[in-house]
C-alpha cells in the first residue's frame, strides 16, 4: 500500500525543503500529541499556502519550514500539555459529556489533569481570539478534528487565506470570521458561546482576558499563549479577572520540545458572567487595562 509518509518527504525534497519531518514527529510526540500520516500532509499543505500568500501580505515574519514546525505549529499544539484528549465520550469539566463517574472521581480527575477533556462524538466548542494566520487555532483543528473551532481576525485579507486554507486541506467544523473581538463579543452575537478561547494575540493578561473571557460559557476556559514567565503580568491580571468572571487556575511554564524556547500557557476559568460592559470600547483595554 502506498506510503503517505513517504509521499510527504518526496514533497519535502522536491520543494527543497531541508527538513526531517521525523523531528516534527518526535516534538509532536513528546507533548503527547499524535498525528497520522494525513495529519502531517495537512501540515505541509498549509506551510506551503502560508509561504505562498506571504508573498503578497504580511501574515509571519517566520517563513523557514523548521522554524514554522516549532514556533507556530508545535507552539499552537502545546496546549496539549494543558488539555487531554480523551478517549470515547471522555470527561469533560465544561459538562457537554458525561463520564458517568460519580462527582469525587470526576473531581478526582479534574484536579490530576487541569480538569480539562475532550472526545467522543459531542466536540468541544473553541474560539480562537486574534488567530492570525491561524495560530493556534488551525493546528489544533489539524490535530483534534473534534474540535468544533471559530477563528476570529479583524483583518478581512486575512480572513480570505484562512478559509483558502480551511478549503484546501478539506477541514470541516471550522469557520473564519471577520471582526473585530469587541463586536462579536456583544449579547446575541458569540457572547458566552464557547467551552475553551485560546489566543496567542501579543497583548498583557489584563487585556487580553477582557477581550476573551465574555466569549467563554460559565464553566469553560480561556488559555493564554505567552512566550516568557508571566508571574507578574498575571500578578498585575487579578483585578481584571475578578471584574471579568475568571480566575487563574494554572499557569504551565516549560521549554518548547528539544529548543530553548520558554513558553507559558496560562489557564484561566471562567466562574461567573462577565458584566455586560465588557468589553469596552475598540481600543480602550490596551489603553486603560482593568
Amino acid at each position: 500500500m502506498f506510503n503517505q509518509f513517504t509521499m510527504i518527504r518526496k514533497v519535502l525534497r522536491r520543494e527543497n525543503i531541508m527538513y526531517d519531518l521525523l523531528n516534527f514527529k518526535n516534538m509532536v510526540s513528546e507533548l503527547g500529541v499524535e498525528l497520522d500520516d494525513a495529519g502531517y500532509e495537512k501540515f505541509l499543505r498549509y506551510y506551503e499556502l502560508l509561504v505562498k500568500w506571504n508573498e503578497v501580505m504580511n501574515l509571519t515574519a517566520i517563513t523557514e519550514y523548521d522554524e514554522v514546525v516549532v514556533k507556530h505549529f508545535v507552539d499552537s499544539l502545546s496546549i496539549a500539555r494543558v488539555l487531554k484528549p480523551g478517549q470515547g465520550a471522555g470527561i469533560s469539566a465544561f459538562g457537554s459529556k458525561e463520564s458517568g463517574k460519580n462527582d469525587a472521581d470526576s473531581k478526582k480527575s479534574e484536579s490530576e489533569d487541569a480538569g480539562l477533556f475532550w472526545g467522543g462524538s459531542g466536540g468541544i466548542s473553541l474560539i480562537d481570539i486574534g488567530t492570525g494566520a491561524g495560530f493556534p487555532g488551525i493546528p489544533l483543528k489539524i490535530a483534534f478534528p473534534e474540535l468544533e473551532v471559530t477563528l476570529l481576525d479583524s483583518l478581512n485579507k486575512r480572513v480570505g487565506f484562512l478559509s483558502e486554507v480551511i478549503g484546501k486541506l478539506g477541514l470541516k467544523g471550522i469557520t473564519a470570521l471577520h471582526g473585530r473581538a469587541e463586536d462579536f463579543a456583544k449579547k446575541g452575537q458569540l457572547r458566552e458561546s464557547f467551552d475553551l478561547c485560546v489566543s496567542r494575540a501579543v497583548a498583557n493578561l489584563s487585556t487580553l482576558s477582557e477581550y476573551c473571557l465574555p466569549y467563554v460559557k460559565i464553566g469553560g476556559k480561556f488559555i493564554a499563549y505567552k512566550s516568557e514567565k508571566t508571574a507578574e503580568e498575571v500578578s498585575a491580571a487579578e483585578n481584571a479577572l475578578d471584574k471579568l468572571g475568571g480566575k487563574v487556575e494554572k499557569c504551565d511554564e516549560f521549554k518548547l520540545p528539544g529548543t530553548d524556547l520558554y513558553r507559558t500557557l496560562v489557564v484561566i476559568s471562567k466562574e461567573k458572567e462577565t458584566p455586560g460592559k465588557y468589553p469596552r470600547k475598540a481600543g480602550t483595554p490596551s489603553r486603560e487595562p482593568l
